[in-house]
């Protein structure tokens, strides 16, 4: 049951069932106020019209005598019981002889059929209640008129409600007014306990995961904050276990590199004594392709550390002002023995660019450098071309690096790896806050490093 009451739904129609009793004990409650200010108020029982109109027939009727003290009499009479009624008497000659209090101007003291007529129609069916009744048994007295408000023969609640109506109304207001704000409280603490998680969920701790919420309740609320929470652990819990998994890798490259690099050397120490012996053509390709491939195998291990160390942030980036138009000239010097060796045709394009100066470490553009060129001999040797291009934009200033290989989307390339020198190349490009874009088909690959001018 206690399970059952910390549901937010079961908590909210505790409050519209709250707000139901409310309004019946209420109701209620005013009835009883009312009925006692019925009875302190001594509210007569209803009078009924039609037993009204025939005692004043026979009243009037069952006078013997017609004088001004008999019709005075009877106006006290019926005033005692009737106090809100207002009377007269009009004789047989049409003249005004008796009236009660209160009413002096306001009726004619001259009557004749036409004016009596006038006021019989007048007062038809209208309020004040009116009865008109002839005085003797003959009528030669002339008549008598009684008026009362119609009020007077209202059923007692309608009397109650005339009196006390506007309590009642002001009750049921006030009781709506308490459950629509109860309402609002209600809502306004789930959306201030919703809006809060919201904003938990936002936060970041040192690894970037959401940081734990402070449970607030055992309602659906609470229950969502401790999901959330066990999210949250389960998270950490598996960031812990890929960094573990992440440095066991990382070790085991470095040891594997390590380890590849003694043998290696061995093999290129052994290839290099081999070449100095008297061999065949056919055995001096051998050992020519075997050497190509001993260098590949090289540049792939430092390719895999240098990776790997990007990829843990270990690094070392030195940023530094870097004249880059000279930078790239001297890397291209260094590479044009071994394009002309394999009869690469090498076409540089080294203008002055409008912002030189970049902010790059230089051994890391080196490096990028490096890695384009060395693509160059491997997947587009075929193509015996290589353009090597300076320029600058009306944005930005360029280094476009251009071959006339297969591309890189034929699959007919000479050595096929995997494209851990472009992984390279763009970290290190993104490290150094610079663009890269690669434009390849069969015609070609064109590779453009790019600098916004700020």
């Amino acid at each position: 049951m206690r399970r059952v009451f910390r549901s937010l739904q079961a908590r909210y129609m505790l409050i519209i069932l709250t707000a139901l009793v409310l309004m019946q004990v209420g109701y209620l409650v005013l009835s009883i106020a009312m009925s006692l200010g019925l009875d302190m108020q001594d509210l007569k029982p209803t009078e009924s019209a039609v037993q009204v109109e025939k005692e004043w027939h026979e009243a009037a009727g069952s006078l013997a005598e017609v004088s001004p003290e008999v019709i005075r009499d009877l106006f006290a009479a019926w005033k005692s019981r009737y106090p809100e009624a207002s009377m007269f008497w009009v004789d047989g000659d049409g003249v005004l002889r008796e009236q009660t209090a209160g009413r002096e101007g306001e009726i004619p003291t001259q009557w004749t059929a036409v004016s009596t007529a006038q006021f019989i129609k007048s007062r038809y069916g209208g309020d004040p209640f009116t009865v008109i009744a002839f005085v003797g048994q003959e009528g030669s007295g002339g008549f008598v008129v009684i008026e009362m408000p119609r009020a007077m023969f209202d059923p007692p609640i309608m009397q109650v409600y005339d009196r006390f109506g506007t309590w009642v109304a002001i009750g049921m207001i006030v009781i709506v007014v308490v459950f629509i704000l109860i309402s609002y409280l209600f809502f306004r603490r789930i959306r201030k306990r919703l809006t809060q998680l919201q904003e938990a969920m936002t936060l970041r701790d040192v690894d970037g995961l959401p940081v734990q919420v402070e449970l607030s309740g055992k309602d659906e609320i609470g229950q969502l904050e401790q999901s959330f929470n066990e999210m949250v652990l389960k998270l950490k819990v598996s960031k812990q276990r890929e960094e573990q998994e992440e440095q066991l890798r990382r070790e085991l490259i470095a040891n594997l590199s390590h380890d590849l690099r003694t043998p290696l050397t061995k093999i290129r120490a052994q290839a290099y004594t081999i070449g100095k012996e008297e061999v065949s053509s056919d055995g001096r390709r051998a050992i020519e392709a075997l050497e190509r491939s001993v260098v590949n195998l090289d540049r792939l291990i430092d390719n895999l550390m240098s990776y790997t160390l990007l990829m843990a942030g270990r690094y070392q980036y030195n940023p530094q002002t870097t004249d880059i138009v000279r930078l790239v000239k001297e890397h291209l010097a260094t590479w044009y023995p071994l394009f002309e060796k394999e009869g690469i045709e090498v076409d540089a394009d080294l203008q002055p660019l409008r912002q030189y100066e970049w902010r790059v470490d230089p051994l890391w553009m080196g490096r990028v450098l490096d890695n384009l060129y060395q693509n160059v001999l491997r997947h587009a040797r075929s193509g015996r071309y290589i353009q090597v291009t300076l320029t600058s934009a009306e944005q930005y200033d360029a280094i476009i690096v251009s071959d006339h290989g297969p591309g890189m989307q034929s699959g007919q390339s000479e050595e096929r790896g995997a494209g851990i020198g472009l992984s390279i190349v763009d970290r290190m490009l993104r490290g150094m806050d610079l663009d890269w874009d690669i434009q390849s088909d069969e015609r070609g690959t064109t590779i453009i490093i790019k600098r916004y001018r700020k």
